[in-house]
């Protein structure tokens, strides 16, 4: 019977194959695998436990990560484009300078993570958690976050430009100097939570 180690170097032979596209790795341990800068374009992570890997400068454009572990994961200067990451857990994972445009978070936990200076245009975050994630500087124009938890987010200089942020919960969220031009806050909640301006807005009635 194969251990975790021998399981994740076959994996690792697999990976550094030629012509890997659209390999399937669903359901698979590879907690604290080490993928750093490797082309994981389209390949089938679904359900996998990634947790603990490390990710930095891979290319995974078009991955499927729905459902898969990635808690404490290093994605730094990543490239997650077009992936799949419905209902993920990335709850406290490295997304510094990742590249998520186009992606798919719907229903992904992002709590504690680290979105610093992340590329999230046009990225489908609807209903997604991302309580007290790090979003400072992060691209989030043309966003969809409708029905998000955004609790103590903060959100320093980020640009929401035509982002949707219908009915999130942005209780004591931080919107200091970022760029709100056109964002949609319809049925949004607002408690504590520190506007461009730096004023507190509180809406009591909801």
């Amino acid at each position: 019977m194969q251990n975790h180690a021998d399981k994740q170097e076959k994996v690792l032979s697999q990976i550094t194959e030629k012509n890997i596209e659209g390999r399937d790795f669903s359901g698979c341990d590879l907690s604290g695998i080490d993928l750093r800068g490797i082309d994981l374009s389209r390949i089938n992570f679904k359900g996998a436990d990634l947790r603990s890997a490390n990710l930095s400068g891979a290319i995974l454009t078009g991955a499927n990560l729905r459902e898969a572990n990635l808690q404490q994961v290093n994605f730094c200067d990543a490239d997650l484009s077009q992936a799949d990451l419905t209902q993920a857990n990335l709850c406290g994972a490295c997304l510094w300078r990742v590249q998520l445009s186009d992606s798919q978070l719907w229903g992904a936990s992002l709590c504690n993570a680290d979105l610093r200076e992340a590329d999230l245009s046009a990225a489908q975050l609807i209903e997604a958690s991302l309580v007290e994630a790090n979003l400072v500087r992060a691209n989030l124009t043309k966003a969809k976050l409708c029905g998000s938890v955004l609790i103590e987010a903060n959100f320093n200089q980020a640009n929401l430009t035509n982002a949707d942020l219908k009915w999130t919960n942005l209780m004591a969220a931080n919107f200091s100097e970022a760029n709100l031009e056109n964002a949609n806050f319809k049925n949004a909640k607002f408690y504590e939570t520190i506007m461009p301006d730096g004023t507190i807005r509180v809406d009591l009635k909801r």
